[in-house]
């Protein structure tokens, strides 16, 4: 981490500890002292535009008066892709506190998979029963709609982070735009493409049940196609790497025109590269989704020629912001703040970043010193 990274660190534990003191009933209705937001490093990476909806959204808060809110952040996990948004719905939840608004905590499922739907949902309830006035959730599936419809039908607001439940009763979502991500990501290969024709292969799921996987991945099919290539979509399997690259292989040797390109749109995408290793084509164009080590490492071999990393830090930090938001100026005047990147009233879209193989270290440094490495 570097100095300034420290330094901002330090500061927030600062911050955390002072939300963890909380405010008392009787500070309700009184003025209170102005929400501080840490200073944000400048990089061509920071997202001006985000950060000035933010910066909307909290003055407009700062305009009412002290109401003292418990709220809970549920997260799927608490390190690897989900540190990030950790990371920043803390460091909110700190600025909150800071200001004696908000008490509550971050927490994670910490449960073996198979477990760790139905321990969220009771996460959820037992939120709801011991007072919680409003909850940013990184939700597994359909499965906990209900528990978050419950909620909702107490008064208690629910965003969704991350991933998206579009049939409850959720407020508001933050996260990527799935169909716009996919776009950028085939928009990002097309110029390294040789002229059609040439088949791509778009390393993605086509399992109906993943709504947002099947958006992202159909997006970016459509872009390659549309430019007029043969385009197959490899399914992905996610819990078995050795099958996932074997089968990946099988489709470049089989393919018919020649493959002339991959691009993967999901975390492991950096297998595209082991593949076309194992196929003997190490000069195929790769392009990838997120900032897993391996991807990094593929990257800074020139193997993988771009990547799109998911602005995971400010999922987390949007989230205890509008859920606040929300109980203190209101649904509606959250979302003329949030109108920016509001799309249909109710998804705040945090697009993606592009990030070319010979930017991978400053784009690093631009998360470490956010704290949000990976």
């Amino acid at each position: 981490m570097t100095t300034n990274g420290r330094c901002w660190a330090a500061a927030f534990g600062l911050t955390l500890m002072t939300a963890a003191c909380g405010a008392s009933d009787t500070d309700a209705g009184r003025e209170s002292t102005p929400i501080q937001r840490a200073p944000v490093p400048q990089s061509e990476f920071t997202p001006v535009e985000i950060e000035a909806t933010i910066d909307r959204l909290v003055a407009e808060i700062n305009k009412t008066s002290i109401q003292p809110t418990q709220l809970t952040v549920l997260l799927k996990e608490l390190d690897g892709f989900f540190a990030p948004i950790a990371t920043g719905a803390n460091r909110a939840m700190g600025e909150l506190g800071a200001a004696e608004r908000v008490t509550g905590n971050v927490l994670g499922t910490n449960r073996a998979s198979t477990e760790a739907m139905a321990h969220q949902t009771r996460q959820i309830e037992q939120a709801a029963t011991e007072g919680t006035e409003g909850i940013a959730i990184t939700p597994f599936g359909e499965a906990n709609m209900d528990a978050i419809d419950d909620a909702v039908a107490k008064g208690i607001p629910v965003v969704t982070l991350e991933t998206d439940l579009a049939s409850s009763t959720r407020s508001i979502y933050v996260g990527i735009d799935n169909t716009s991500a996919g776009n950028t990501a085939g928009e990002t290969l097309l110029p390294m493409l040789p002229r059609p024709p040439g088949t791509v292969i778009v390393h993605g799921t086509e399992e109906a049940t993943w709504v947002d996987g099947v958006k992202r991945t159909q997006a970016a099919q459509a872009v390659l196609a549309n430019a007029g290539y043969n385009v197959l979509v490899q399914q992905l399997n996610y819990l078995h790497e050795a099958e996932d690259v074997e089968a990946l292989k099988a489709a470049i040797d089989a393919a018919d025109p020649p493959v002339v390109g991959l691009i993967g749109v999901f975390s492991v995408s950096y297998r595209c590269a082991m593949a076309a290793d194992a196929a003997g084509l190490p000069d195929l164009p790769i392009v990838a989704f997120d900032f897993e080590p391996q991807t990094v490492a593929y990257m800074r071999q020139g193997r993988i020629k771009a990547t799109h990393v998911q602005r995971q830090y400010y999922t987390g930090y949007l989230g205890p912001y509008i859920v606040y938001g929300i109980k203190t100026i209101g649904l509606g005047a959250t979302q003329q703040m949030l109108a920016p990147q509001l799309v249909d009233g109710t998804r705040f879209d945090l697009g993606v970043d592009v990030v070319p193989a010979e930017k991978v270290d400053g784009f690093n440094d631009f998360l470490d010193e956010i704290g949000a490495e990976q």
